[in-house]
């Protein structure tokens, strides 16, 4: 390949691996899963000496390790980079384990091509894999497994990251993804100017068109076409979650996947004798955090997102026309909304995902988009004069991070800051957040459900000096509970009471 600077990085192995397991033979475990997918991608470059030329090994966390205090009852790998490296005979590697999020999966491509281009390393795996089903099949079936085995091996933990909520957030209501995420999905529809209903059935369109690429994908985890009528209804296979989710509207994450890449450089490519036709070359990329969600300017938007798509792109010196595939991170529906917003892109027209998405593909805690990236190289070794775009989303739409790929050479290959974006969000103007006593006009909301029965609610709303306040029921107040399912909550009037610990919503009412 002439004129191509041997340091540009390129992504040469993919390996991905989907087990269904409901009690018989040997139970499927993190750690194998890690090493099958690790395996399948350093197969899949096609060459001999790609294990020995692997000096760094970086594993994206584990949903176990991602949140304090979880069950861990078969016990937990405490060196997953370092166990990975042993399992495959790679010898003393530089090993990592990531932060928590979903970004991390391109947030660590975007810090490894950045380490090949240096010279700092000569190739770099990356893994991860969660095995929630088997977790899930055998603690009903009382089996005992033992997931303990680890290296004792140097490693890195960086840790689970900075918090993705505020102690105001936790004490007023703010929790767990489905009970948060709908405070950003009923802002859209407040700007959109949408019904419940009609925004449910909008949902259910998107959703149906990504469970029919899913249904078509042999790694899905779940692949059954699910039509727009039954996402948009509620019933035994499809129960409320929180108000606006029904089941079928979130991450899957009752799933056994694995998935592995494996990059280096055009110049060891090259020595190692791997083919052109498996290089797949990283065009541009951006990474980004946002605010806390109650401290964000917008409820219905994400800085984050809109500037690192913008980022991606330009650093590759693409549009948004010039990109033919695309894997927007789906575990909600208004993360993707609101990335094909951002992007122009009409969702109706256009396929938002490669693998079908984390409520159909599955959704395998904060590895989905290794997922997305091996399945986009595998689409573009087959197009090759083709562009793919991916997102990678963290928290609550709190961490982003993108990367535009091509089978087409990236000439004149430079690293991509993305300081400059941190310091836009960090400049934006802040909502004043205050503690009742207050009246407040909604701007958002949800009630989330325990088996069928509405169990909590929140609202977030503005003063009349424009002032914001997150508010929650008091748990036995099935009052402010139907009030909030009765009609449509969005610009009434919300009463907010504090009890010494938290706002509490004691009343709401028309605006008028």
């Amino acid at each position: 390949m002439s004129g191509l600077d041997p340091r540009t990085p390129v992504l040469v192995g993919v390996g991905q691996c989907t087990r269904r397991w409901a009690g018989e033979g040997i139970a499927p475990d993190p750690q194998t899963l890690r090493a099958d997918a690790a395996r399948l991608a350093i197969a899949d470059c096609g060459a001999a000496g790609v294990a020995a030329a692997i000096d760094r090994v970086m594993v994206v966390r584990s949903m176990d390790d991602s949140v304090p205090g979880v069950p861990q009852p078969f016990g937990r790998c405490a060196n997953p980079p370092g166990t990975l490296a042993g399992d495959l005979g790679l010898g003393a590697v530089d090993a990592i384990y990531s932060f928590a999020g979903g970004d991390q999966p391109q947030a660590l491509v975007n810090e490894a091509v950045e380490a090949i281009f240096a010279g700092e390393v000569r190739a770099v795996l990356i893994a991860g894999a969660e095995a929630t089903a088997t977790l899930k099949a055998a603690t009903r079936a009382g089996q005992t497994l033992d997931w303990s085995r680890s290296s004792t091996a140097n490693f890195t933990d960086r840790g689970m990251g900075p918090w993705l909520l505020s102690p105001y957030e936790i004490a007023n209501g703010l929790g767990r993804p489905p009970v948060t995420y709908p405070a950003i999905e009923h802002a859209l529809r407040g700007r959109w100017g949408l019904s419940r209903a009609a925004y449910g059935k909008l949902m259910a369109q998107l959703w149906a068109g990504l469970s029919q690429i899913a249904a078509a994908n042999p790694h899905s985890q779940f692949p059954t076409e699910r039509s727009a009528d039954f996402l948009a209804t509620p019933s035994a296979d499809n129960y409320p979650v929180a108000d606006p989710y029904l089941k079928w509207h979130v991450a899957q994450d009752a799933v056994n996947q694995g998935a592995a890449l494996v990059l280096t450089s055009a110049g060891e490519a090259d020595r190692l004798g791997i083919a052109r036709a498996q290089r797949i070359y990283l065009h541009g990329y951006a990474a980004a955090a946002d605010r806390v969600p109650t401290e964000r300017p917008d409820l219905s938007r994400s800085r984050a997102i809109e500037l690192v798509l913008v980022r991606a792109l330009s650093s590759a010196g693409k549009e948004t026309a010039d990109i033919a595939l695309f894997d927007l991170y789906s575990c909600f529906p208004c993360a993707v909304f609101i990335a094909a917003e951002a992007l122009g892109l009409d969702w109706r027209a256009t396929p938002l995902t490669v693998t079908g998405g984390l409520p159909f593909f599955g959704g395998p805690g904060n590895g989905y988009a290794l997922h997305a990236i091996a399945t986009m190289a595998e689409r573009l070794r087959a197009r090759p004069g083709d562009y793919g775009l991916v997102l990678a989303n963290g928290g609550f739409l709190s961490k982003e991070a993108a990367g535009v790929y091509s089978a087409q050479p990236a000439a004149d290959w430079a690293p991509v800051s993305s300081d400059d974006l941190a310091r836009d969000i960090a400049a934006d103007a802040v909502p004043v957040l205050v503690t009742g006593p207050a009246e407040a006009r909604i701007e958002t909301y949800t009630v989330a459900f325990t088996k069928g029965v509405p169990t909590r609610g929140y609202v977030i709303g503005k003063t009349a000096e424009g002032a914001r306040i997150l508010a929650r029921n008091v748990r036995d107040d099935a009052a402010i509970l139907a009030a909030l399912l009765a009609d449509d909550p969005l610009g009434r009037i919300a009463t907010i009471a504090h009890d010494g610990r938290a706002n509490i919503i004691t009343a709401i009412r028309s605006a008028a």
